[in-house]
């Protein structure tokens, strides 16, 4: 089996420093070393799960595809907290700071999840879990 030892998941950014304050407001640190005027290392779970938030033109040089403009949907970010009310609390953090909806909140019993677009346009969905409820 293989295993790894972290995941990044590089996504285009059009304002660094709009986006740094964003995701500082939401609660996020990021790692400064992996970080400069081209690029964020937002720490999602330290030492091993990090969005690299990367200026179009560094990002440009990765790809040979165009970077999408917000028109479509090239990837859906989940991330996992510990309760309903931490969902609640970001996303409604996430709106204070100029996040979009792009979709309502549900609840399934056993999840409950809210989604909301960043001001990149990247959508993120946070959401919260009891396994011990699924039927």
């Amino acid at each position: 089996m293989q295993t790894l030892k972290a995941i990044y998941v590089n996504l285009p950014t059009r304002d660094l420093e709009k986006t740094r304050v964003f995701w500082t407001n939401l609660g996020f640190s990021f790692n400064e070393q992996f970080s400069n005027e081209q690029a964020l290392c937002m720490e999602l779970k330290k030492e091993m799960i990090y969005a690299m938030l990367i200026s179009h033109e560094l990002f440009k040089t990765f790809t040979n595809k165009p970077i999408s403009d917000n028109t479509t949907t090239q990837v859906l970010i989940a991330i996992e907290v510990d309760t309903k009310e931490k969902v609640d609390q970001l996303v409604s953090i996430a709106f204070e700071n100029g996040a979009t909806r792009y979709r309502d909140s549900s609840d399934h019993g056993w999840m409950y999840y809210d989604s909301f677009a960043d001001p990149d346009g990247h959508q993120w969905e946070v959401l919260f879990s009891d396994m011990s409820l699924l039927g």
